[in-house]
């Protein structure tokens, strides 16, 4: 287990961009009309406060990418960022233009050392984005489990037929289907086809948001199954960092351990972090789960990991992570300070069971390197 910290987070090699941000975004945007006035006539005053505002977003997802240490993690979010911006007119050669001007502007912006590993993080980016497919897979797979049932429930979601969606999962688990597999195969698949629709604009905002709801209901459905289960373990609490509102995946994380014998104390989206720490006090957790969603959650992560650690009646908790920054890059969560992080919520769970069962038999061992999977 790592050890505590009782030090303020540490300045990081990001934290200048981040500080400056506003006028680099504003430099770089100008820099891109002055170079091309025919985007003016092409987007209007509407495109440039756009191209200003995706600037905004760009820069604080380098930032945190170059305090953590991973240009996996910025390269990860253009290759995001180049597909949903191709599936709405915007060709990936202008984000490569746009990415050209982010160079020149941190080099005017910043002091030498953060703006010669931004420039490094940035070109990586770039010379990425020649290799990047356009379309991207399906995240129901014919192949996969229980395939044919999470389309046809991904089919009643989108067409607003949420009795339906819930009638299909309730019978499926009245016909034996064990919980864990509607949470796997069904509700997981799902979201991410959910999320992979809306990047590649065939659904909207409001038909994402939707389904996430509605699953999120279904879920609760099955929660009488849930909470029925022994409990063997011991307390675990469960939260979203302050500032990050997607929560489906944690909750999926808190009933899977929930099944697993834990009681468990899920805190839900944008909980601020010494609420989370009385809550761990409070509730005599053993197990802290932190999820974030992206790259400018991290710092969020750290500080609320520096303040368990710092604090004595928090010295034997464990803390695990997740979220897609710790998919990116695998061994994310030493940096962070935590103990260990899972691709998914049946990883989650078994990662708690090993760091537990280490525990109670008396081992400091650090988890295997690799994140824990199903």
């Amino acid at each position: 287990m790592n050890g505590a910290s009782s030090s303020p987070a540490s300045t990081g090699p990001g934290d200048q961009l981040r500080e400056r941000r506003a006028a680099i975004a504003a430099d770089l945007v100008h820099r891109q009309f002055a170079a091309n006035p025919a985007l003016q006539e092409r987007y209007g005053p509407a495109g440039r406060a756009k191209c200003l505002e995706d600037a905004h977003f760009h820069l604080s997802y380098l930032a945190d990418a170059m305090n953590a240490g991973a240009p996996v993690i910025f390269s990860n979010y253009v290759a995001w960022a180049s597909v949903m911006l191709t599936k709405r007119g915007i060709p990936s050669e202008d984000l490569a233009r746009h990415l050209g001007f982010t160079r020149d502007a941190v080099l005017a912006g910043l002091d030498a050392r953060p703006a010669a590993l931004a420039v490094e993080y940035l070109s990586l980016a770039i010379d990425s984005l020649q290799a990047l497919p356009s379309e991207l897979p399906t995240c129901i797979p014919p192949q996969g489990p229980h395939a044919v049932l999470a389309r046809t429930y991904l089919a009643a979601l989108l067409a607003g037929d949420r009795r339906s969606a819930s009638q299909l999962v309730l019978d499926a688990v009245a016909s034996g289907l064990p919980v864990r597999d509607v949470y796997l195969h069904i509700f997981q698949p799902a979201q991410r086809e959910v999320g992979r629709l809306w990047q590649l604009n065939e659904i909207s905002v409001g038909q994402e948001h939707y389904c996430t709801a509605a699953t999120q209901l279904i879920m609760s459905q099955l929660y009488p199954q849930i909470c029925a289960a022994d409990k063997t373990g011991g307390s675990l609490v469960a939260t979203c960092v302050s500032g990050d509102l997607h929560e489906i995946g944690l909750r999926m994380v808190a009933d899977f351990c929930e099944l697993d014998g834990w009681t468990t104390f899920y805190l839900g989206a944008s909980t601020p972090a010494q609420s989370v720490v009385d809550t761990v006090i409070q509730r005599r957790a053993s197990v802290l789960a932190i999820s974030a969603t992206t790259a400018p959650h991290l710092g969020a992560v750290r500080d609320l990991i520096q303040r368990i650690r710092a604090t004595p009646a928090c010295a034997d908790v464990k803390v695990i992570v997740g979220g897609s920054p710790f998919v990116v890059m695998p061994d994310l969560w030493r940096s962070m300070g935590a103990d260990g992080s899972a691709l998914d919520a049946a990883g989650a769970a078994a990662l708690v069971r090993r760091l537990t069962t280490a525990r109670a038999a008396g081992s400091d061992a650090a988890p295997p390197d690799a994140p824990s999977q199903p």
